[in-house]
C-alpha cells in the first residue's frame, strides 16, 4: 500500500463466507502490509501474545472473535476463555470482552456459536462508535482550550506516544481519533510521534498510520520529547491507555510516564483518550495494575536480527508504566470529558 491510498484501515474483520477472522499482521508494518487468516482460538491467542494484533481495544475485539471460533469448532469454551485471558495481563479491555462473552454464555442461548459471533461483531462495532464519540468530545474540548490560538489562525502541534489509532482499535482510534477529528477541521500543524522503544510502535505504526491518513507527522525518538517541549515545538500531548483505575491513574505503553512528567514541567496539557471499557473500577489505584514484562530480545535486537548490547548485560523490559492522575488534565471517553483528579 502507498500513502496516497485513502481506504479506511481495518485491522480486523470477520469473513462470513469463510467463517474466519482476518487481521493485519502489525509486526510487518511499515515494511509490508499483509492480512493473515485466523481459524481457531489457539491461533487468535498466539496472534495476541505475539502482537500480530495489539492495542487494548483491538485485543478485546480479537478475544471475542477468538471465542466465536472456539464455539464454531466445538472447543472447550472454558479452556478457550482461560487461554485468551492469559495473553496480555495489563490490557483490561481483554477481560471486559471475555466478561461480555461469559455473561452471554450464562444465558444459555439456543445457538451458542451464532450468539457469540453476533456479540463479537457487536463488540467490534461498539468500539468504533465509542471511539468516534470520544474523538468528538476530545476535539471539542481541545478547540475550546486553544480557542485563542485557533482564532489567530494558528494550528496545533501535538505529541503522541505509542499507537492509539485505527490499528489499536476496531478501526477508528482513541488518541489518533481525536487527532483525526482536529485534522478534519484543518487544525493540525504537525503530529510528533515518539518512536516508542523498544518495539517502535510510534515509528512503525503511528507514523505510518498518520502518513497513510495524510496527516502531517514527524517521528522523534523518545529522548527528544522534553527538548521539543522546551523549544515550543509542542502544544499538547494526547495518548491512549490500556487500563485506567478508579482514581484516574493511567497505564499506557512504557515511556508515557516520563512524557507526562515533561509535559507537567513545561506547563503543557496532557490528555488521555480511552473508552469506558478501559476503566477498571475494581482497582483503586495504578499501584495495583499488573505490568506485563516482555522478552528481553525486544531490547537487545533490532527486527530480531542485530544484537545491540554486549554479552553478559542484563535487561529489564516492562511493557507499560503508570501515569498518576495528577499529571493528567482530563480523560476523554465516549461519555464525555472528566477530570481524573476529582
Amino acid at each position: 500500500m502507498t500513502k496516497t491510498q485513502t481506504k479506511a484501515l481495518n485491522p480486523i474483520h470477520w469473513d462470513d463466507s469463510k467463517e474466519s477472522v482476518f487481521v493485519i499482521d502489525q509486526r510487518l508494518l511499515p515494511y509490508e502490509y499483509k492480512e493473515i487468516e485466523i481459524n481457531s482460538y489457539g491461533e487468535m491467542a498466539k496472534a495476541i501474545k505475539d502482537m500480530i494484533v495489539r492495542g487494548a481495544p483491538l485485543i478485546g475485539i480479537a478475544a471475542a472473535y477468538g471465542m466465536a471460533l472456539a464455539a464454531k469448532t466445538g472447543a472447550d469454551l472454558e479452556e478457550a476463555d482461560k487461554l485468551l485471558g492469559s495473553t496480555r495481563p495489563t490490557a483490561v479491555n481483554l477481560m471486559w470482552a471475555l466478561d461480555e462473552i461469559r455473561l452471554l454464555r450464562s444465558s444459555k442461548p439456543q445457538n451458542l456459536y451464532s450468539a457469540i459471533l453476533e456479540k463479537a461483531k457487536w463488540i467490534h462495532e461498539d468500539d468504533i462508535n465509542r471511539c468516534k464519540k470520544m474523538s468528538e468530545h476530545g476535539a471539542e474540548y481541545i478547540k475550546k482550550k486553544f480557542a485563542a490560538k485557533i482564532a489567530n489562525k494558528q494550528k496545533l502541534k501535538i505529541l503522541t506516544h505509542c499507537n492509539a489509532g485505527a490499528l489499536a482499535t476496531g478501526g477508528y482510534g482513541t488518541a489518533l481519533g481525536v487527532i483525526r477529528k482536529l485534522h478534519e477541521e484543518a487544525l493540525v500543524e504537525m503530529v510528533y510521534s515518539n518512536e516508542t522503544r523498544p518495539r517502535q510502535q510510534g515509528s512503525r505504526l503511528t507514523a505510518w498510520e498518520l502518513a497513510y491518513e495524510r496527516i502531517p507527522v514527524t517521528m522523534i525518538s523518545d529522548g527528544m520529547a522534553a527538548h521539543c517541549m522546551k523549544t515550543q515545538m509542542i502544544d499538547l500531548v494526547i495518548v491512549g491507555s490500556d487500563r485506567i483505575t478508579a482514581n484516574g491513574d493511567v497505564a499506557n505503553k512504557i515511556g508515557t510516564y516520563q512524557v507526562a512528567i515533561a509535559a507537567k514541567h513545561h506547563n503543557l496539557a496532557f490528555y488521555v483518550a480511552a473508552p469506558e471499557s478501559t476503566i477498571d473500577r475494581s482497582l483503586e489505584s495504578g499501584d495495583l495494575i499488573p505490568i506485563e514484562e516482555r522478552d528481553s530480545s525486544e531490547l537487545h535486537t533490532i527486527n530480531g536480527e542485530l544484537v545491540t548490547a554486549a554479552e553478559g548485560v542484563a535487561f529489564f523490559n516492562p511493557g507499560f508504566d503508570v501515569t498518576p492522575n495528577e499529571l493528567v488534565e482530563v480523560i476523554f471517553t465516549e461519555q464525555g470529558v472528566f477530570n481524573p483528579k476529582l
